[in-house]
């Protein structure tokens, strides 16, 4: 294999962000005493959410003002008349604890870190992020985690990348790549930053983006039998 450096997303890529989003939200919800209606909120939530999150991914808004708002709005749209600065607290606090590990996220981890160095590369929030880390199991196999609170920039700003590359032993871009769920975050960087990457696609979605990933799997099981297999073979002497 020629990859030395393998550079994961985190959710929805290693850990089921969508699974333990949806556990950590109900348990918000019902701390703050709020149980009716709480499935039709978190959907609501949802889609507030992911938008905040291009936006400050563009750069239009900062994290903090992000971990807020998404309640905030959530809130006002449902008439509810709850804390958002609260909510956003008991959230937080409640992520490392509902983490749910994609299938093969362990397996693939271990095989990739005994070839090389593995290191995560997330637009979380830091100090969660480790902790979601250390709860999954994952870190005897991650060498570092590159997050966009620490860098200023997140991704697909090449600048995130260029801030991860220094966080790896050894560094040469042909020997890197990227591996992500995330089109336009995770791949188009990768393109932009000029390494080559893997898009897993578990939900097999078409790709009508402008990123093009030099590898694409459904399942994390198939990452490094496929980066063997696509490996040039030395010709015969």
């Amino acid at each position: 294999m020629k990859y030395k450096l393998f550079l994961f997303d985190l959710d929805d890529t290693l850990l089921d962000f969508r699974a333990s989003e949806k556990l950590s939200f109900v348990r918000t919800m019902q701390e703050l005493g709020l149980r009716d209606g709480v499935d039709g909120i978190f959907q609501q939530y949802q889609a507030i959410n992911v938008e905040l999150w291009r936006r400050f991914e563009t750069g239009a808004v900062t994290k903090d003002f992000l971990k807020v708002e998404r309640f905030r709005k959530t809130f006002e749209a449902n008439g509810i008349e709850l804390d958002p600065e609260a909510a956003s607290s008991l959230y937080l606090e409640s992520l490392p604890d509902t983490v749910v590990l994609i299938d093969g996220a362990r397996q693939v981890c271990e095989t990739l870190s005994a070839m090389g160095e593995v290191g995560i590369i997330t637009n979380g929030v830091e100090a969660i992020q480790n902790r979601r880390i250390a709860s999954s199991g994952l870190a005897p196999y991650i060498s570092f985690v590159a997050t966009s609170e620490a860098c200023g920039y997140a991704k697909p700003d090449v600048r995130f990348f260029e801030y991860a590359a220094k966080m790896a032993k050894p560094f040469a871009k042909e020997e890197a790549i990227i591996v992500g769920d995330r089109l336009d975050a995770d791949i188009l960087g990768a393109n932009r930053y000029g390494i080559e990457s893997c898009w897993f696609n578990p939900d097999r979605l078409a790709n009508a983006s402008e990123a093009l990933p030099d590898y694409e799997v459904a399942s994390l099981s198939d990452i490094a039998p496929l980066l063997n297999r696509r490996l040039p073979q030395c010709p015969a002497i």
